[in-house]
């Protein structure tokens, strides 16, 4: 009985190291092309988790912050935009929904409104809302989607049925978190 275990033993072993080596003489032969993708960047004047400044607030001009975009997947039809406040008293605030965005744009002006379309914000109305947390340090999210779809919905729809209409079609995404106090 124990010849007959060792055999079984040494059987599997052997066929372990056989396997290994045929597939790595195979890697040898035919090596494998990177498969990393390039990651998609969204910035801005401020920082990855920096202060935004003040021209981009209610206490400013509210105006929206200059973004630049990169690296964007090749295979991307369209961009979409979500600005929202997590930090809302009421819950998350949604100050910027915008779609339609060229998968070639790669940046935004300070408070540029052309190329794309907004939708209604958390003021039930498009365009962008300068941020204005009521107090303390609120993050506010710009979370950019590369989508292989161009996105078909009404300017009157809200960031729920622009996510309901993107899922399944998102790429790639990123995110750039700024923060704000009065």
């Amino acid at each position: 009985m124990r010849i007959v275990v060792f055999l079984v033993a040494f059987f599997i072993l052997f066929s372990m190291i056989s396997i290994t080596q045929s597939a790595h003489a195979q890697s040898d032969t035919n090596p494998v092309k990177s498969t990393a993708k390039t990651v998609m960047k969204i910035s801005s004047v401020f920082g990855n988790n920096g202060k935004i400044p003040k021209k981009y607030t209610c206490d400013g001009t509210s105006v929206s912050p200059p973004l630049k975009i990169s690296n964007v997947p090749k295979n991307a039809k369209s961009l979409a935009l979500i600005l929202d406040d997590p930090d809302a008293p009421m819950g998350t605030f949604t100050h910027w929904i915008v779609w339609g965005i060229s998968p070639k744009k790669t940046q935004f002006g300070e408070g540029e409104k052309k190329g794309f379309i907004e939708g209604a914000t958390g003021l039930d109305k498009p365009g962008y809302v300068g941020l204005c947390p009521p107090s303390g340090v609120h993050r506010y999210f710009f979370k950019l989607y590369a989508l292989d779809f161009h996105v078909d919905i009404s300017t009157k729809s809200n960031k729920q049925e622009l996510l309901a209409t993107m899922q399944n079609h998102i790429i790639q995404t990123a995110t750039l978190v700024g923060k704000y106090s009065r």
